[in-house]
């Protein structure tokens, strides 16, 4: 542990001039007395760290002091490609990582490109959680996140949903995807019909309903490891799954009349997927230049909700309850804005 701490600290001072014994406690995460004994410590180890007193002083490296540990491991360069969500880092227990990696980047820079990691920071920042909601950090995450890393096949249980029964599983977990805030782990799960193992089908979990996660593969060496799919692509498969899922909820239909504001916003109203067929299926408009289309929603209960953000940009021809029910929503506004203030 100290030893990582006196490794930091180098690379610290490697990328910043000039550090005070404040600013390193801060970064290191201790206290100011235990900098003076690293810095010390590190010193005797013939690293030439130097301290300047007074107000203005701190801690630097003399004599042009290079550490030639600034060599990326695998996980810290992996986990770099991640730094622009730093939320999701410290969720998947990934944030040491990418901080030692970071540094290392840093120190590895010239004197005069170092501040690009501060002046990127300061220019893009991700914030994947929707609006309107408190996003929760799965308990299971960092064990699903290591299992991911490290190709190790878990034993799952898992919750499809408030009153059932755990469900227990073999997993090869291939990757993790963070969507509006839900985190969701892609998986294979193992064929056992013949007398080998082989591929079985790709499936989506939410990491929020695993009860418990075991990595099944403890043992070192490549047979603990299982072998992942080289042509497996995440975001293709993500994008094609999410798909799928947004089609099979679209169990109901409606007949609506759009006008061209009405079809502008429609996507933005409704499923983006469902919005897209029902436009690119519509005919051409009539007369008072609104187009019909035949829209796929989850429900009409969902419909209504979604199409009565609208108004009167969208009519519903069918089905007839569900015209029936804009109709006396009409009668009410309409009786409620006639009558005086």
């Amino acid at each position: 542990m100290r030893a990582a701490r006196l490794i930091k600290m180098v690379l610290l001072l490697q990328s910043t001039p000039s550090m005070t014994a404040a600013e390193l406690a801060r970064e290191l995460e201790v206290s100011e007395r235990t900098v003076t004994r690293d810095a010390q410590a590190l010193s005797e180890a013939g690293v030439p760290v130097y301290a300047d007193r007074g107000r203005a002083g701190g801690y630097r490296l003399i004599g042009g002091y290079r550490t030639r540990l600034t060599g990326l491991a695998r996980g810290e360069a992996e986990a770099l490609f991640l730094s622009g969500v730093p939320g999701a880092l410290r969720e998947m227990g990934l944030e040491d990582t990418a901080s030692a990696a970071r540094l290392k980047v840093a120190a590895a820079l010239l004197p005069s490109l170092r501040d690009a990691p501060r002046t990127a920071a300061q220019r893009f920042h991700l914030d994947a959680p929707a609006w309107f909601s408190e996003p929760t950090v799965p308990e299971l995450l960092p064990a699903v996140a290591d299992a991911v890393w490290d190709d190790r096949p878990v034993l799952a249980r898992y919750r499809r949903g408030p009153g059932d029964t755990d469900v227990e599983r073999t997993l090869e977990p291939y990757g993790l995807v963070l969507k509006a805030g839900v985190w969701y782990l892609c998986a294979r799960v193992p064929e056992h019909a013949g007398p080998e193992p082989g591929p079985g089908p790709f499936r989506v979990y939410r990491v929020d309903r695993f009860t418990s996660v075991q990595v099944t593969g403890q043992a070192p060496g490549p047979h603990a490891r299982f072998t992942r799919d080289a042509g497996f692509d995440l975001p293709a498969f993500w994008e094609e799954r999410a798909e799928q899922f947004a089609r099979s909820i679209l169990r109901a239909e409606v007949v609506v009349r759009l006008s061209a504001e009405g079809a502008r916003r429609l996507p933005y109203t409704v499923d983006p997927v469902s919005a897209r067929d029902a436009l690119s299926a519509g005919g051409e408009p009539d007369g008072q230049g609104r187009v019909t289309v035949t829209l796929g929603v989850e429900s009409a209960e969902v419909a209504h909700t979604q199409l009565a953000a609208l108004g009167p940009e969208a009519e519903v021809l069918a089905p007839p309850e569900l015209r029936a029910r804009f109709a006396r929503d009409a009668q009410r506004l309409a009786a409620l804005y006639s009558s005086s203030a």
